[in-house]
C-alpha cells in the first residue's frame, strides 16, 4: 500500500496540540514536509523539535478569525516557501452551549474560523496541487454531522455548513485528481473534550467523573479514541492509496454513531 509522502509538503491547522498535533507527526513520519499552523509560535516550535528531523519542517503563526489578514499571511508564506500539496483544516470548536442561547455574532465568528478560513487556504492552495498534479484537502470536524451532539448547538451548525462545503468542492476538483474528505472523530481524548465534560458537569451539578463515564458508555469500544488513532485515518487519506476516494465523511469514533 503507498503511503509514503516523502516529498510532499503538508500544511497542517491547529498543530499546537491535540488532533493536530498529532497528524504533524502522522504526516511528517509518512515522509511529508510539514508546516505546523496555529497563533502560538513557542508551542508550535516546541511540537516541530518533536518531529522526525526537525528542520525539516516550518512553523506558520496565523489566525483564522480575519480573512483578510490570513489571505495576505498565507500568500506571503507561499512567496518564499514551497506550495502544500496537503492541506489539513483543523480548528479548535466554538464554545459549548446550547443552540437557542447562542448569540449571533458567535454563528459570524465560528463561519470566519472554520468555512470562511477553509475557502481562502483552499483558494490560495489549488493552483500549487494542480500544478503538482497532486493534492489532498481534509478537514477534521465531528460526528455531529451525522448526529448532532447536545450542548454543542453552534459547534454542530458550523462543522455541518463545513461538511456540505467540502462535499461541494469535492465534486468541483475531482476532475484535477485533488481529493476533499472530512475525517469526523467521535469522543477523543484532548484539552477540548476535558472542557466538554467539565461544562457539561458543571451544568448538571455532578462530577466531571460522572460524565465522563457516561460518554464513555455510549461508545461500543467502551473508551474515548486517541488524538493518534484520528491522525492514522488522516494519513492515509492525505496518501497515493486513497487516491479514489473524495467527498465522504469518514468517523473515528468507536462505532458511536447510530446510524448507516
Amino acid at each position: 500500500m503507498r503511503l509514503n509522502l516523502n516529498g510532499r509538503n503538508a500544511w497542517v491547522c491547529g498543530a499546537s496540540r491535540g488532533i493536530g498535533r498529532a497528524i504533524a507527526h502522522a504526516l511528517a513520519e509518512q515522509g511529508a514536509n510539514v508546516t505546523l499552523i496555529a497563533r502560538n509560535r513557542e508551542a508550535l516550535e516546541n511540537v516541530r523539535q518533536t518531529l522526525p528531523d526537525p528542520d525539516q519542517h516550518q512553523v506558520l503563526c496565523l489566525d483564522l478569525s480575519d480573512p483578510d489578514a490570513l489571505k495576505q499571511a498565507v500568500q506571503a508564506h507561499l512567496n518564499q516557501a514551497p506550495a502544500p500539496q496537503i492541506l489539513i483544516n483543523n480548528t479548535g470548536g466554538p464554545s459549548p452551549g446550547t443552540v437557542f442561547a447562542a448569540e449571533p455574532a458567535s454563528f459570524e465568528i465560528a463561519l470566519r474560523q472554520h468555512v470562511v478560513a477553509a475557502q481562502v487556504f483552499a483558494q490560495a492552495l489549488v493552483p500549487g496541487m494542480r500544478e503538482a498534479g497532486y493534492g489532498r484537502i481534509i478537514n477534521i470536524i465531528s460526528t455531529s454531522v451525522r448526529q448532532p451532539i447536545p450542548g454543542l448547538g453552534v459547534s454542530n451548525t458550523i462543522r455541518a455548513a463545513m461538511a456540505s462545503w467540502a462535499k461541494t468542492l469535492a465534486f468541483e476538483l475531482a476532475p484535477d485528481g485533488i481529493t476533499v474528505n472530512n475525517v469526523l472523530p467521535g469522543y477523543t481524548a484532548t484539552e477540548r473534550l476535558d472542557a466538554i465534560i467539565n461544562h457539561r458537569a458543571e451544568r448538571a451539578g455532578v462530577s466531571a467523573e460522572q460524565i465522563r463515564q457516561q460518554m464513555v458508555s455510549e461508545v461500543p469500544m467502551q473508551r474515548f479514541a486517541t488524538p493518534a488513532e484520528v491522525a492514522a485515518a488522516v494519513g492515509f487519506l492525505a496518501s497515493p492509496a486513497a487516491a479514489y476516494i473524495t467527498g465522504v465523511s469518514l468517523p473515528v469514533d468507536g462505532g458511536r454513531i447510530q446510524a448507516l
